[in-house]
């Protein structure tokens, strides 16, 4: 028999006698470890993600620029500093490699480039002779390379004693074949010709480092590091850090990563912890006259306390253990689907150590143990001799610490709703994330007052419905904190799914609106792998074309907001000048004119200039593809940057800053005969064509909103229902006297019927509007326009959490009603 005296007895007595009664909180649970587990094992895939060196893997010592600008703030101990990811790729001086190869220890350097070069249109790959003994290539016939000659592939179509044309980055040159090597794909100029042709002449990708015979890396690796010095950022590379220098793409997928299971995974985690800590306190609350019994009979507050965490120690380990399961499951195919995308390198591998299943579990822990002790509070300082008789009483929905605070939240959240209102651009998004977060806060501290008020106003239309909805009104009205527990979960599925699902709806028709009005050419030339060098140049020569303009696609970082930040930013650069720009490309010019576009200039969208505080006349600070600092003056601000680019640049000022300086497209005014020819250069569509394929690559963008919405809305609604169909199975007893005192059971299911209706509406108008608040000053500061809520998605929304409602909350009935039948 167990006694007051023996918590732990207690404890484990009604975790197995009433199993019913911590379903819901095991369910809860471990949804959260799920969601806390998938989050940590892509954080942690992104921290130890690494690719394996193949290009540099004979070469024991590798040295590259910094591929990170470090921004720091403040001084001493409130000093910051900031890593942020350069758009393109950083290089070192070509003067660095004879410094590399003096070093003690060191056989010889080479100076390493790798660009794109074109053959007769087919996209090859070039590098310099030197680097050949990185891949063991060797030549099948002919000599190394000398300036004004080239090693081209074997397989190819050119053999030795051939003249080719080969279009480079630094334009077309002509090359006498005299050799060919066993390496397809691949062409091999002279080392230092390889660098001029590069497109950013004086400087190389990387550093390969041979050793000398008997050198050890580690003391190679230091010699080396002190030769080459601090010079343009070097950085010496061993070991499987190497992979990373010739897998540049390897850096934007830790960061991807990192981000998206922090940024995604603070949010998430925060939901999911507060449902689960929702649905202890509610199976807490629903034993309120047990523990009330136990008072009545001398049991302390202490051993309460003791009772309710052995119990969160006997169910929040195994629920969230048990969740890890479907958190890898889920992890595994989140991570599967980045790949399929393209947004994570195919060669990284998804990580999974014992580390996020720990942190799930003991998450799990603490928040049944916090919330246990919370919701314990109550019954522990009840006196004995009135305990039952206060547990029979419904509670105030005032209580003198969540309300005060939930006032501050909601107040809170109405100041952070003007700060979104009132800037732009990410400022604005930031300040709307704040939006979301403390209204959703705000509800759940005052969720009896909301759900009296819901109860109150609803109600009135209940009445209407005859006795089962005078009875629903009733008991609404009554039990506050057991709507609230109902009406929280709902409120949370309908806010976020609506925020994230319609933000990109919002965003995808101002874009697409603003496309359709940028491009006021007659037709697009474009090619997947670019265009080539003097592309812009035919198309301007070809017959029936009175103005062809070039667009160089790529992305720049811009200072904009308070403290150490930059934002990366699309950008295009114009091959042409500016009036030919207007011609082909309306950019709605607020003020500025794009005939003053030139080296040294910038033309800026109004978002972005709102953000950075500029304006004509100004200079933008910023850092162009390759990290090198530059302060353009803004000639130009313009309304249409969403559809283009935030940022339009002269394509002299970005093409040695990039990796491959090709135009990915070309904006031609033409007669359809002379539209006709230009299919020698590219694939030429009209601008209806254009937009369709550009929102193909939206509706990719797309897809990591939809399934952050689906897996926070997927979480809610099933918190949701687990809530609703614990408060059911908690009110058998009331079905059962319903039924003694004569309704029948036609009353019965109506009176849940329509109380039904009353918490799915009630959340999904409070959802609603939490979601409006958000929306409206985020979408207004990032596109200047209302958002956008497609009628049929949002009714799918509504009849999907309705349904949703009547189902959670009719069959448990109708099954607590077959007992209840059963015993008249």
């Amino acid at each position: 028999m167990f006694t007051p005296h023996a918590p732990n007895g207690l404890a484990r007595a009604a975790v197995r006698f009433k199993p019913s009664s911590f379903a819901g909180t095991f369910v809860a649970l471990l949804l959260a470890a799920a969601i806390a587990s998938a989050c940590g094992i892509l954080l942690e895939t992104g921290l130890r993600a690494s690719v394996p060196a193949d290009r540099y893997a004979k070469a024991p010592v590798v040295v590259a620029a910094d591929q990170q600008i470090h921004l720091e703030s403040g001084s001493g101990e409130t000093e910051e500093t900031v890593d942020i990811l350069i758009p393109d790729t950083a290089r070192l001086p070509e003067s660095l490699v004879a410094r590399a190869a003096h070093a003690p220890g060191a056989a010889t350097a080479v100076g390493d480039v790798t660009y794109p070069v074109r053959l007769d249109g087919t996209a090859l790959t070039a590098h310099g002779w030197g680097s050949a003994p990185l891949t063991g290539t060797t030549l099948a016939d002919g000599a190394a390379p000398r300036p004004g000659e080239v090693v081209l592939p074997a397989a190819g179509k050119s053999r030795t004693g051939d003249r080719v044309t080969l279009d480079t980055p630094a334009g077309a040159r002509e090359f006498r074949v005299v050799g060919t090597a066993a390496a397809p794909g691949t062409v091999w100029f002279a080392d230092h010709q390889a660098v001029r042709l590069s497109g950013h002449p004086g400087r190389v990708d990387a550093i390969a480092v041979f050793a000398a015979p008997g050198t050890a890396t580690a003391p190679l690796a230091d010699r080396v590091r002190e030769a080459v010095g601090r010079t343009a950022a070097a950085q010496v590379h061993t070991g499987d850090d190497r992979g990373a220098v010739e897998t540049p793409a390897l850096a934007s997928t830790k960061e991807l990563l990192f981000g998206l299971s922090v940024s995604f995974g603070a949010v998430a985690t925060l939901v999911a912890v507060m449902t689960a800590a929702g649905t202890v306190a509610l199976a807490v609350g629903q034993r309120g006259r047990e523990y009330a019994l136990l008072r009545a009979i001398g049991a302390t507050p202490r051993q309460l306390r003791r009772t309710i965490a052995t119990e969160s120690l006997l169910v929040a380990p195994l629920a969230g253990a048990l969740g890890c399961l479907p958190g890898t499951a889920l992890a595994t195919w989140w991570f599967g689907q980045l790949q399929d995308r393209g947004a994570v390198l195919g060669s990284v591998g998804l990580k999974v150590s014992w580390i996020p299943f720990a942190v799930a579990v003991g998450l799990s822990l603490l928040t049944a143990l916090s919330a246990g002790y919370l919701a314990a509070r109550r019954p522990a300082r009840m006196k004995p001799g009135l305990a039952l008789a206060q547990t029979a009483v419904e509670r105030a929905p005032f209580g003198p610490v969540r309300t005060p605070l939930g006032v501050i939240a909601l107040i809170g959240g109405g100041v952070f709703a003007g700060v979104a209102a009132s800037t732009s651009g990410e400022d604005s998004a930031n300040a709307a994330l704040g939006v979301v977060m403390l209204f959703m806060l705000a509800v759940g501290l005052l969720g009896p007052v909301i759900a009296r008020i819901c109860a109150a106003v609803l109600g009135l239309a209940l009445r209407a419905a005859g006795a089962p909805g005078s009875l629903a009104a009733a008991n609404s009205r009554t039990n506050s904190r057991r709507l609230a527990s109902a009406i929280t979960p709902i409120v949370l599925a309908m806010a976020f799914a609506s925020t994230l699902v319609f933000m990109q709806t919002s965003q995808e028709r101002a874009t697409a609106h603003q496309q359709r009005d940028a491009i006021t050419a007659d037709h697009i030339v474009s090619a997947p792998a670019g265009l080539g060098s003097d592309a812009t140049a035919r198309a301007a020569a070809t017959p029936g074309v009175s103005t062809a303009v070039g667009l160089l696609r790529t992305s720049v970082l811009v200072s904009g907001g308070p403290g150490p930040q930059m934002q990366s930013t699309s950008a295009q650069g114009v091959i042409g000048s500016g009036r030919q720009l207007a011609e082909v490309q309306d950019l709605d010019v607020r003020t500025g004119s794009l005939d003053a576009l030139r080296p040294g200039t910038v033309a800026v969208d109004t978002t972005l200039a709102a953000t950075a505080n500029v304006r004509t006349g100004d200079r933008l600070a910023l850092r162009l593809p390759d990290g090198t600092q530059a302060h353009p003056k803004v000639v130009a601000v313009y309304g249409r940057g969403l559809g283009t680019s935030l940022l339009t640049f002269p394509a002299a000022d970005l093409a040695t800053r990039v990796s491959a300086p090709y135009a990915s497209e070309i904006l031609v005014r033409a007669t359809p005969a002379g539209a006709e020819r230009l299919a020698a250069l590219g694939t030429v569509t009209d601008s209806s064509g254009y937009a369709a394929a550009q929102d193909e690559a939206r509706e990719l963008n797309a897809w990591a909103n939809t399934v952050m919405a689906s897996v926070l809305g997927g979480f809610a609604a099933v918190a949701a229902v687990n809530t609703l169909v614990m408060t059911i199975l908690d009110r058998r007893r009331e079905l059962t006297m319903l039924r003694l005192v004569g309704s029948t059971r036609r009353q019965v299911m109506g009176m849940i019927r329509w109380e039904a209706l009353l918490v799915t509406v009630a959340g999904a108008a409070l959802g609603t509007a939490i979601a409006l608040a958000t929306l409206f000053p985020m979408m207004k500061g990032l596109t200047g326009e209302s958002p956008y809520i497609p009628p049929l998605l949002y009714g799918t929304f509504v009849a999907a959490t309705v349904g949703v409602g009547l189902a959670a909350m009719l069959l448990p009935a109708r099954a607590a009603l077959r007992t209840a039948g059963a015993r008249p």
